[in-house]
């Protein structure tokens, strides 16, 4: 599961602790799917919405960079207006890892006419106070502005155990885990966090099912390739090759060319040791 689903996940079932901290108050917020703005395909994985009777808080979570971010905030701020013309709406990117790109500062997009601005946050200049306060908030604050991320987590690991509701207490530890790999290593995060804690989490349990998902779709396609290659090697048509494994031909060739490769070099090193 990446950062970004982890963060998404985080907003969507601790919405009143982000408002706390990025709208200042403690307002009720639902989620609102964005497939309610059906104009172009939505990065889901990346985008949350979060609404009230007045307001709608879009909060995108970046890892890197995007020089097309202002673009795209204008681009949901437009779609947004479209349906909810009577709300409020308060759009935030929250840049996760520090960086000297003049990009995490930037907050408008101007062109011609048109002038546009939203809010960014820059999670490692936030004090870590406030993410210790919310239990939402708790799996980000290695990343906020500490000189030692390892005492930070250390503490952190203290308040989450404190947490009464087990279920909460195990998803909130899992979160934490992912996104303190941000900044530190897996051993001190195995170390500081309980494993067994993080193992009753439904979250966790989806990772684990994400993870095994994605083995078995890298094995079948590891299977793919190597069926590929033996018919290669035995003069197997592309074409027929193409219909048998359901490769494209533009992964066939790719397949024929590495195959090729290790015949030149045997031949290559042959003809060096003559």
């Amino acid at each position: 599961m990446s950062y970004d689903n982890t963060c998404k996940y985080l907003a969507e079932n601790f919405p009143t602790d982000f408002a706390i901290w990025l709208l200042g108050k403690p307002i009720a917020l639902t989620k609102l799917e964005p497939s309610e703005l059906s104009v172009e395909p939505i990065r889901a994985d990346s985008v949350i919405f979060l609404e009230s009777a007045d307001l709608i808080l879009h909060i995108e979570f970046q890892t890197r960079t995007d020089e097309n971010m202002a673009f795209r905030m204008l681009d949901y701020w437009v779609r947004l207006h479209r349906k909810y013309s009577k709300k409020e709406i308060y759009q935030v990117v929250i840049y996760l890892n520090p960086s000297n790109s003049p990009l995490v500062y930037q907050t408008n997009f101007s062109a011609k006419k048109i002038s546009y601005e939203f809010e960014v946050v820059r999670l490692w200049e936030q004090p870590t106070e406030i993410f210790h306060q919310y239990q939402g908030l708790l799996p980000l604050s290695v990343l906020s502005k500490t000189e030692d991320p390892t005492e930070t987590l250390r503490e952190t690991a203290k308040l989450i155990h404190n947490i009464k509701d087990r279920q909460v207490k195990s998803n909130v530890a899992a979160a934490t885990a992912i996104i303190s790999g941000l900044a530190l290593d897996n051993a001190v995060i195995q170390r500081l966090l309980r494993s067994d804690i993080m193992r009753e989490s439904v979250f966790y349990q989806e990772i684990l099912l994400e993870g095994k998902a994605e083995g078995l779709a890298k094995g079948k396609a590891e299977e793919r390739n190597q069926i590929a290659l033996k018919m290669l090697r035995s003069n197997v048509s592309v074409e027929m090759i193409a219909q048998f494994t359901g490769l494209t031909l533009k992964q066939i060739a790719k397949l024929q060319k590495m195959a090729a490769e290790p015949r030149k070099a045997g031949k290559t090193n042959t003809r060096n040791s003559v």
